[in-house]
């Protein structure tokens, strides 16, 4: 299946998140950090990247304008509590994929991922 990494620096959203996309039959890398990110991200492809906008240092925008200059990008999914109109217009804007806020379902999450994935 997929490389999935997961970026956000809350484990009670890394571990379950790891959890689901493990069962799903994915493998999975964890980031804590923007900075933790984009190590792993210039160490090897990713075909989707599962990312808070909330995070110490290096923030999920900064990631994001970091991500629009690789190809090929992978898929950028954003998960975060900031889920103001123009927290969502930006992010978008500079190439994430889609836009969930938290709290999210499972299963919407699992779905997007899935969306995401088959248009790799």
């Amino acid at each position: 299946m997929a490389q999935v990494l997961i970026v956000d620096d809350e484990e009670s959203i890394l571990v379950p998140l790891e959890f689901l996309f493990r069962k799903a039959g994915h493998r999975v890398e964890l980031a804590r950090t923007g900075e933790e990110a984009l190590s792993r991200l210039a160490e090897r492809p990713y075909a989707l990247v599962v990312l808070d906008l909330m995070l110490p240092g290096v923030d999920g925008f900064q990631v994001l304008e970091a991500l629009k200059a690789r190809t090929p990008a992978p898929k950028v999914l954003v998960l975060t509590a900031r889920g103001r109109e123009a927290d969502r217009a930006k992010a978008l804007a500079l190439g994430a994929d889609a836009f969930l806020a938290k709290p999210f379902g499972v299963q919407d999450l699992m779905a997007e991922a899935r969306r995401l994935l088959e248009e790799g």
